[in-house]
């Protein structure tokens, strides 16, 4: 062997022989060190549409304008949503061809959820900072779905969203058998007659669909007053109509396919609109009709926090007790045959267990929801 062999083979190796190919994309090393963007102006997003979202900046002042911004680098996995107050930088002028840079996403007060079924790990967030959910029905055309009200319920509390149900379409149909579902639940409803007055016009494309009366958008209208308020429900029940009346604004609006008996999609993101002559920070989001609402993110101890009344019963329940129908031994059947949770207790707690159980039905909502309602 060679002297030059002997020698190679008889020292050791460091990281000094070892070739290193350059980067092709560059040789400065990267930082995790971002730059705090101190001059940032904060904004509420109002839509997103293909990469581009449009917010409000310098809301409520002489100032306010929309500013259309494109997301960050290092944002590219964070959903943003409407609702969301982000922080800006770049062109803030709203002028025509500008645009922004969306750098970071605010913390959010609530975050209403969905995922595309019971058995889908990956949540979808719907909205970001929302005050109240108005669950929208139409007593008939389409015909009411308990099963995706109790959904949209069981979002809504698990959010910390304070739930309210409106009814279009009453005069087509009594809502009672309805509404008696849901007569132990502190919840807010709100009923539209075309009776009580001319009312606005929401006729479908059969002519069957009633008007949304003026009463029932005037009592939305002091619900909705100073808050963000989301508004969500099937296509074809007057939720466009009914946000075109409270904000001005002209979205499009639907009728019921006669066939299948479900409305047409007219809206196809998230919109969040300024209500019309309200409080400043009175602001509606207007979602598109859905076709399911899973449930697979609800923790049933956040469900429970809806119902202070049965909660302190949980103390009696084992480790990973459910509460539900299948539950075995489950501590709130003894609190409330004991009377600790009032008169109304059993049917405080059937109701819990009505919603509890809505992770494991049918995500669409029960297609014999309204056989079981007694409406043929």
């Amino acid at each position: 062997m060679s002297e030059a062999g002997n020698r190679r083979g008889s020292r050791s190796w460091d990281e000094s022989d070892v070739r290193i190919r350059p980067n092709k994309k560059g040789s400065r090393p990267r930082t995790k060190n971002r730059p705090a963007y101190e001059d940032a102006v904060l904004g509420r997003v109002v839509t997103v549409d293909r990469g581009r979202y449009t917010t409000v900046v310098d809301e409520d002042t002489p100032d306010e304008r929309t500013v259309i911004a494109a997301r960050a680098r290092e944002l590219r996995r964070s959903a943003v949503v409407a609702g969301d107050i982000v922080s800006l930088v770049g062109d803030l002028s709203g002028g025509p061809d500008s645009l922004a840079r969306l750098i970071r996403i605010e913390d959010r007060r609530t975050v209403l959820r969905r995922s595309a079924d019971d058995t889908d790990p990956v949540e979808r967030v719907v909205v970001a900072n929302a005050d109240q959910l108005v669950i929208v029905v139409a007593a008939a055309n389409p015909e009411p779905r308990t099963g995706f009200i109790d959904r949209a319920l069981v979002a809504a509390y698990d959010a910390g969203i304070e739930p309210l149900l409106c009814i279009t379409k009453a005069d087509l149909r009594d809502p009672a058998a309805l509404l008696a579902n849901y007569e132990h639940l502190d919840l807010r409803v709100i009923i539209s007659r075309t009776d009580e007055s001319v009312g606005i016009e929401a006729t479908s494309d059969d002519g069957e669909s009633a008007r949304l009366s003026h009463g029932a958008v005037d009592a939305l209208r002091d619900e909705l007053d100073g808050q963000v308020s989301v508004l969500l429900g099937h296509s074809g029940v007057g939720k466009s109509t009914m946000v075109n009346a409270l904000t001005g604004s002209s979205r499009a609006t639907g009728g019921v396919n006669a066939v299948t008996g479900r409305g047409r999609h007219t809206s196809s993101s998230a919109l969040a609109l300024k209500a019309a002559d309200a409080a400043p920070g009175t602001w509606i989001i207007d979602t598109p009709g859905i076709r399911s609402f899973g449930l697979a993110h609800v923790d049933a101890d956040r469900i429970l926090k809806a119902f202070p009344d049965l909660e302190p019963g949980t103390e009696r329940c084992e480790r990973g007790c459910r509460h539900d129908d299948n539950a075995v031994d489950c501590g709130l059947d003894s609190y409330v045959d004991e009377g600790l949770a009032g008169e109304s207790g059993p049917v405080r707690l059937a109701s819990l267990r009505r919603l509890l159980t809505a992770g494991t039905a049918d995500p669409r909502g029960s297609a014999h929801d309204a056989k079981e309602l007694g409406q043929q």
